[in-house]
């Protein structure tokens, strides 16, 4: 399962695509980050171009294909995980500047949003990851950085990357255990910081979890 610019595309096995009707006409405003929720519904979230204060939502694709907006007046949609025992999601707007959680029920969906874990210094949490452990791993873009948070919100851990502008976080390797940290090349010049856009990675210990699948 596939996030568009303005929508889903399901993925054969054998790499044949089957596109789902746009979900909106906006060519101003783009998908960005998501994944599947302990039922196998997936999520992803958009945002403007501009990154119009307000201008993105978070979507809910179900295993019927029907799609849901469950979030609205969002800017910039990043990262987006459950915890281990799936009664949380932890989500991050950009702008807003914090990790954010939600607690989580099949049928009430994502409920009572409040703030996880806030980020100081205009601080801009992108991508975000949980381990087997429930602790929070979140991408701090322009910071070179990428925080870990315990289950309570406290910051148990700071990876230090190569490269400013860190976008995203997710677990892999054999046994789950490599912090997989990838970073970006947007607005820098040919010549400045030769790192950025490099993918990173650490072993800090802790392991991560499956990526759940799509139930449709």
């Amino acid at each position: 399962m596939l996030a568009v610019e303005r929508g889903f595309v399901l993925e054969e096995p054998d790499g044949s695509l089957t596109r789902l009707p746009e979900v909106w006409s906006d060519a101003g405003v783009r998908m960005n980050e998501g994944g599947c929720d302990p039922d196998g519904r997936m999520y992803a979230g958009s945002m403007a171009y501009a990154q119009t204060p307000g201008a993105g939502s978070v979507y809910r694709l179900d295993a019927d294909l029907s799609v849901h907006v469950v979030l609205e007046d969002v800017t910039v949609s990043n990262g987006l995980e459950w915890s281990p025992d799936g009664t949380l999601a932890y989500y991050n707007d950009t702008d807003s500047g914090e990790v954010s959680v939600f607690d989580y029920d099949r049928e009430e969906g994502l409920t009572g949003r409040r703030t996880f874990a806030p980020i100081p210094d205009n601080g801009r949490p992108d991508g975000l990851t949980v381990d087997g452990d429930g602790n929070v791993w979140t991408a701090l873009n322009g910071w070179g950085q990428v925080w870990c948070f315990g289950p309570g919100g406290e910051r148990e851990a700071v990876v230090e990357v190569g490269a400013r502008k860190v976008t995203a976080c997710t677990f892999g390797g054999p046994g789950l255990d490599q912090l997989f940290i990838t970073t970006s090349r947007e607005n820098l010049a040919p010549d400045e910081e030769p790192p950025a856009g490099s993918l990173y990675s650490v072993s800090p210990g802790v392991s991560g979890r499956p990526v759940r699948e799509f139930a449709g």
